[in-house]
């Protein structure tokens, strides 16, 4: 497709190749840490939940402890090749505010995609079948192959306001390209970090509300 159109939206294929590979690196490494999360639901089911609440840790850290995935490094490693093509042949002038705002991207883009795993975990308490999370972890890596904004106004609101995606990887994009000067969009980054913290008020409301499966 960017053979054909040599663009989308305005944007470059090497432009296009660094937008993802920072959604990417941030997706595989909030999956490596917080995969444990995604299979809370059988964790619950088995009765393991309840030998984890017996133990003198803290119970999230004991769930994360349980299932650290490091052959999702292989896809960290595409992400990386994809990261250094972009800065190559981007025509980013690279500045070191520019560097340390990529790296605000990936660990904001790590602590969405982190609370999104855990709110998905806190609905395990009350319900079943929740494969349409999906949507919002491995869906957000596909459609964050590209800027979201190209995706139309409805969904830049939603992933403004509801999800924050667009607050990590669009916004401080257009700043970090150039297409906007807005100085504020470098920071967005590290707002999208505090959706972790209502994720965490839910994993505490559901842990005290929370009642043995009798397993």
């Amino acid at each position: 497709m960017m053979t054909r159109f040599h663009q989308v939206n305005g944007f470059s294929y090497s432009e296009v190749l660094l937008c993802f590979s920072i959604t990417l690196m941030a997706f595989t490494l909030a999956e490596t840490v917080f995969r444990s999360l995604d299979t809370f639901e059988t964790i619950i089911g088995n009765g393991e939940f309840d030998r984890i609440l017996l133990r003198p840790k803290n119970s999230l850290f004991l769930v994360l402890c349980s299932k650290v995935d490091l052959t999702r490094f292989g896809r960290l490693i595409q992400a990386v090749v994809m990261l250094v093509y972009g800065i190559c042949y981007s025509s980013i002038n690279w500045t070191p505010l520019r560097c340390i705002l990529v790296v605000l991207m990936i660990t904001g883009g790590v602590c969405v995609f982190g609370a999104i795993y855990l709110i998905f975990a806190c609905l395990c308490f009350t319900l079943e079948g929740l494969e349409f999370m999906n949507v919002f972890t491995d869906g957000a890596r596909e459609y964050g192959k590209y800027p979201v904004g190209i995706y139309g106004k409805t969904v830049l609101l939603i992933c403004t306001y509801l999800v924050p995606f667009a607050l990590f990887q669009y916004y401080p994009f257009l700043y970090l390209t150039g297409k906007s000067d807005n100085p504020w969009y470098s920071l967005l980054p590290l707002f999208s970090a505090l959706f972790l913290i209502p994720a965490f008020l839910l994993w505490k409301l559901g842990l005290r509300h929370y009642q043995s499966t009798g397993s």
